[in-house]
């Protein structure tokens, strides 16, 4: 039997992040020990404190056990935090040294949303693929620089460390578990159980772009408010870098420092994300929305808008479009 630590970190943090995976673990199980009359899993939630409070007082949970109790397990799940990040990792700092001791040990690492915060202190991710919620990805980026976190991907899974996107999508990551650990077939019956849609691998449709803005290069700001106000234009990225008297080379490196995109990738974002909001507000063709958005190569468009939001553009005005939902109905 292999031992899952699912923690109960301090601070106020997610308390649907903890609830969730202990409750399809737990479901898995049961349904495993139906079938071959054993159990696989022993589940437990463990912190620091015999009663740790979450949404500021209104609930509380009571772990199982505490860290210090648990001498070895097998996998790790860690919940999100506070998006108060700096003072969740202050408070739950013992837990970056146990999970730490833990890995070495040969226990497996799974973060939920933002408890890739927490994952990340413990150096483990560093050179290493991670997901996180898209809205904390510029924070993540600035905090850690050596963690190459890929914002798209809903589930990143390397040496034994698992990582997943934001909110709810840890349901996805809790099935991808369930298969590892399990089989497919314990996983399609989760999926179907708890209404998850299986192997979904990308959380691009949900992402909103608001722009990397949390740094200090002056220039690279004024280019990407130059770029932000000329939606419908071509904007070629050489005159942009004349613009501002650089070289075409030295404005790519100092965009990508300082903004984690080159340019062109910034440039296609805006745009795209223009895009989406079209699509969602309007009852505009593609091809207008494709102009209002300065392309005029339909087969580009296309491609850039599914490379970024995982989706075609008539898919996506489908799912999030309500009068054009509606007229399909």
């Amino acid at each position: 039997m292999k031992h899952v630590t699912i923690l109960v970190p301090e601070g106020n943090g997610n308390l649907s992040s903890v609830i969730g995976p202990y409750i399809i673990l737990v479901r898995a199980n049961e349904h495993w020990k139906n079938k071959t009359g054993q159990t696989l899993l022993d589940i437990e939630l463990a912190g620091r404190s015999a009663n740790i409070e979450f949404n500021n007082g209104l609930f509380y949970a009571k772990p199982h056990t505490t860290i210090d109790a648990i001498g070895k397990t097998d996998l790790i799940i860690i919940p999100a935090l506070n998006r108060n990040f700096l003072k969740s990792l202050k408070q739950n700092q013992p837990l970056i040294s146990w999970i730490q001791y833990q890995y070495r040990q040969g226990a497996e690492v799974a973060s939920i949303c933002t408890g890739a915060f927490l994952l990340a202190s413990t150096g483990l991710l560093e050179g290493m693929n991670c997901s996180t919620h898209w809205a904390a990805a510029e924070e993540f980026r600035n905090m850690f620089p050596g963690v190459k976190l890929q914002g798209g991907k809903l589930i990143t899974d390397e040496r034994g460390i698992y990582t997943n996107g934001g909110a709810f999508s840890f349901l996805n990551l809790m099935l991808y578990l369930v298969e590892k650990y399990f089989d497919r077939a314990t996983a399609i019956f989760c999926s179907k159980v708890f209404q998850i849609e299986i192997d979904r691998g990308s959380q691009s449709v949900f992402t909103i772009f608001e722009g990397q803005k949390e740094h200090h290069d002056e220039m690279i700001r004024e280019a990407q408010d130059f770029i932000e106000n000329k939606i419908n234009d071509k904007i070629s990225i050489e005159e942009l870098a004349s613009r501002f008297a650089v070289s075409r080379r030295n404005f790519d490196r100092r965009f990508i420092k300082a903004t984690g995109d080159t340019p062109v990738e910034y440039l296609q974002k805006v745009k795209m994300e223009a895009a989406k909001k079209a699509f969602e507000n309007t009852r505009k063709t593609i091809n207008e929305v494709m102009y209002e958005v300065g392309y005029n190569d339909t087969k580009a468009f296309r491609e850039i808008f599914r490379r970024i939001t995982g989706l075609s553009p008539l898919d996506y005005r489908k799912k999030y479009n309500r009068e054009f939902a509606l007229a399909y109905k």
